[in-house]
């Protein structure tokens, strides 16, 4: 028996532990498969449902429908999982950016739960980003139970947001784009390989549940260059669309905190508000697949002016689902948009230009769930990716790479974070791997403290401070009240100068005539980077720590550049 297990200790530390790539392709493959089966039982269960309610969406009192399922999704997250009402896939991007991938293991679930009952009920959301953050803690507790490290398990976060989105949209490739791209936001090989073998997984279990070639079928395009030229000026229309759908969502979730109710109210009215519009514009519904299909197939029946009012009415009412208090995600209504614009841009061209012979508006309703996807994600290659494998529309991959390119483009032009990230930025908790900000974080304040320096009291004459300086190399003194022990200033050489030269004045001043009180401090709760630009902005190569009005130490720009150093070298090594 010991030598069994002598054995077994000696060929796992040689599988994993001298090359960890094969283990995260092992743990990767079990999370695809296990994030790809919780995105299949999602849509598995939002088809039921929607089936089974569609009968009664006829009935005038139908429109509180979308009311109770927001109602009971926001109560839900904020009673029983205690999460809060959103999408998710923010908080996923935060975890990686700051606690190496660390997610709740209800977090598994809880956003399905909320999702389906949101999306179910009518809500318009879609259910890809509650899948991401279901798939993202599935990997991240997997690597809590592998004892993995925090790039490892970061590793894994990336499998299950692959497979997840690979499963639900039967789309390996832009599985693994919008994890490489989106959440952890740098191409690596290390991460590559597992987050590839992650989406295969996921697909293929869809495909073994779901088997279908694509999510929408249509007949081929017939794309010429007059379509890649008419390309750019969808890119400019669906880039406006973008930004104004990323506006408004933000500014709708704004205004609703702003409103005195109890949380369950406001959903329930957002939910109501939602339904209402639903009756007169019933593609805002759900997630709208069935009339993405019947574009792309060149079958959508709505005029033109009914379209472009669709088109905002769709946007109003995915911001207020998910604004007040809904629970999903914006791929869906982006597509959906998308495809509503490209069939208005495609329409109006047409009777303006008849003569420019462009493909179908299914091939421009591709195009604009292209456009919308990369200028709202500001993600082109997860556009591009994702509208190919979900339409198997290849042979209009020239056009689509104008449309996402310049669409993106244009967004971040004038709105220079994308949803997922803005709130995130304006928080400071955006912090990509491997850039300052990250590192500078990585770094603790107390760590950095120089605690030995010698300290001087404010009643000390200055002989007897000047036979302190010639044995000290230090280069500034923290001046402190001799009975309390309180932090009164600080003493720096260079300023000091002129009364050392001078011998005459050693007996007749004292260290309080002469200390600096203005210098500033920082404390143990300032993030780093905040100390740093005070030091910067002040022209100080070094800073005093004071915490409760006492002296703490010094911290030195020389020592934060060495452990910068350390911790970068360590943050190479690991990847």
């Amino acid at each position: 028996m010991a030598k069994f297990t002598n054995w077994y200790k000696t060929l796992y530390y040689r599988l994993f532990q001298l090359d960890d790539r094969l283990l995260l392709i092992i743990a990767g493959s079990v999370v695809g498969i296990c994030s790809g089966l919780a995105a299949v039982a999602l849509r598995i269960s939002l088809e039921h449902v929607l089936e089974w309610l569609y009968p009664i969406r006829h009935y005038w009192w139908a429109f509180i429908l979308p009311g109770i399922g927001a109602l009971l999704s926001s109560f839900y997250l904020e009673k029983i999982s205690k999460e809060g009402a959103g999408h998710g896939v923010p908080e996923v991007i935060y975890a990686v950016s700051r606690y190496g991938g660390l997610l709740r293991l209800r977090s598994g679930f809880s956003r399905l739960i909320s999702s389906f009952l949101t999306i179910g009920s009518g809500g318009s959301a879609g259910p890809e980003a509650p899948v991401v953050m279901s798939g993202s803690a599935i990997g991240s507790n997997i690597g809590k139970l592998l004892s993995l490290n925090d790039r490892q398990r970061i590793t894994l976060v990336g499998c299950g947001t692959s497979g997840a989105v690979a499963a639900i949209f039967n789309a390996p490739i832009a599985g693994l784009v919008f994890a490489i791209e989106v959440i952890l936001g740098e191409w690596k090989l290390v991460n590559i390989i597992p987050i590839a073998i992650a989406a295969v997984a996921g697909a293929e279990i869809s495909q073994a549940i779901i088997p279908e070639p694509v999510l929408f079928s249509h007949s081929p395009f017939d794309v010429s260059l007059a379509d890649s030229l008419a390309g750019l000026g969808l890119a400019a229309f669906t880039a406006c669309v973008s930004v104004l759908f990323t506006k408004t969502l933000r500014q709708t979730g704004k205004l609703a905190k702003k409103i005195s109710l109890p949380f369950w109210k406001k959903a329930f009215i957002g939910g109501c508000s939602v339904g209402l519009i639903g009756m007169v514009f019933p593609v805002v519904l759900a997630e709208g697949y069935h009339y993405i299909q019947s574009m792309i197939q060149g079958t959508f029946s709505m005029g033109l002016f009914i379209t472009f009012v669709a088109v905002f009415a769709k946007i109003f009412a995915t911001s207020l689902t998910l604004g007040w208090g809904g629970s999903g995600g914006i791929f869906a209504p982006c597509l959906l948009i998308g495809s509503l614009t490209g069939i208005v841009y495609h329409r109006t061209l047409v009777s303006l230009f008849p003569f420019l012979g462009v493909a179908g508006e299914g091939a421009y309703a591709l195009l604009g769930m292209a456009g919308l996807v990369s200028g709202v994600m500001q993600a082109p290659l997860t556009g591009i990716f994702l509208v190919v494998e979900i339409t198997g529309g290849y042979e209009t991959i020239l056009p689509l790479i104008v449309v996402s390119s310049i669409s993106s483009t244009m967004s971040h032009f004038i709105e220079p974070a994308s949803f997922y990230f803005k709130e995130l930025i304006e928080r400071g908790q955006f912090l990509r791997p491997g850039t300052d900000e990250r590192i500078l974080s990585d770094l603790n304040i107390r760590e950095l403290i120089e605690t030995d320096h010698r300290k001087v009291s404010e009643d000390m004459v200055f002989r007897d401070f000047v036979e302190i300086i010639k044995r000290s190399d230090q280069l500034c003194f923290p001046v402190v009240d001799e009975d309390t022990g309180n932090y009164k200033g600080m003493i720096q050489l260079p300023s000091i100068r002129k009364y050392a030269l001078d011998p005459g004045v050693y007996d007749m001043i004292f260290l309080n005539m002469i200390m600096d009180t203005d210098i500033r401090v920082a404390s143990l709760d300032d993030e780093l980077r905040d100390v740093l630009e005070m030091m910067e902005s002040n022209r100080m190569d070094s800073i005093p720590v004071v915490e409760n009005n006492r002296f703490v130490g010094m911290i030195l720009k020389t020592r934060v550049l060495d452990f910068y150093r350390k911790e970068l070298i360590l943050q190479t090594r690991a990847q």
